[in-house]
């Protein structure tokens, strides 16, 4: 092989070695600028799947205790370990003051919701206060608990009665109108489909399909993530 030969050759093989060298200093950029950029993307997304697991969502129910329908309820709670918040009215304790110790002993939150079913207006703001008061006193025989949360029937409320009396409103952000309502699938759908995180879901304990929709809810929100929690724990944690 002649010089001239050689030279061509080591030419060739330097610009390999070259193109070579090129090639694997762009891979190693890549790596560095890639790899931690994955792994950001991977722990945001470790982050969201543990954000949804923890996704807080309040059940709560009106107008009872039922001395058959809650019953019911309760043990479905019971059975899927999930706490509600029930707003129950003072005659109804009167009938049935055993449900009522059951639903504290098993740890849920017991709120006022007249006891009557007063709705407030101008006129009878003394009748309304009489109402609530002689409620949580009925709550507070049974449970030994200050009762400090209230559900205004048709949500009417005047805000000198949280001073007076020490209590705190609690409306809804879900109502599917479920009293009027025998379609049991329509309520779920109703609910499910506008659930989010710190929902408040208003119900009622007085109906059959509420109880079968009730649990049906509960069951498929909890695949998709959601912790059922009282009241208190949406507005205060």
């Amino acid at each position: 092989m002649s010089r001239q030969e050689k030279k061509r050759v080591r030419h060739s093989v330097h610009i390999k070695k070259s193109g070579m060298m090129k090639a694997f200093i762009l891979i190693a950029a890549a790596l560095v600028l890639y790899v931690p950029l994955f792994a950001g993307y991977k722990a945001r997304a470790v982050a969201a799947d543990s954000m949804a697991d923890d996704r807080k969502i309040a059940i709560t129910f009106d107008d009872g205790p039922h001395p058959y329908y809650t019953e019911q309820l309760l043990d479905g709670l019971k059975e899927r370990g999930v706490k509600a918040t029930f707003f129950v009215m003072g005659k109804h304790v009167e009938e049935n003051p055993e449900l009522v110790e059951r639903m504290y002993s098993e740890g849920h939150l017991i709120g006022n919701h007249t006891y009557s079913h007063i709705q407030l207006n101008k006129s009878n703001g003394d009748t309304f206060k009489e109402e609530l008061v002689k409620t949580s006193e009925l709550i507070e025989e049974l449970t030994g608990q200050e009762v400090q949360y209230v559900r205004p029937p048709y949500g009417s409320w005047d805000k000198k009665f949280e001073k007076e009396l020490n209590m705190f409103p609690v409306l809804w952000t879900i109502d599917p109108l479920d009293w009027c309502s025998d379609n049991v699938a329509v309520i779920v759908q109703k609910v499910t489909s506008k659930a989010k995180e710190n929902s408040i879901i208003l119900l009622h304990d007085e109906y059959k399909t509420t109880v079968t929709a009730a649990l049906q809810i509960i069951d498929e929100l909890q695949k998709e993530g959601y912790e059922f929690v009282t009241v208190d724990e949406i507005f205060f944690d």
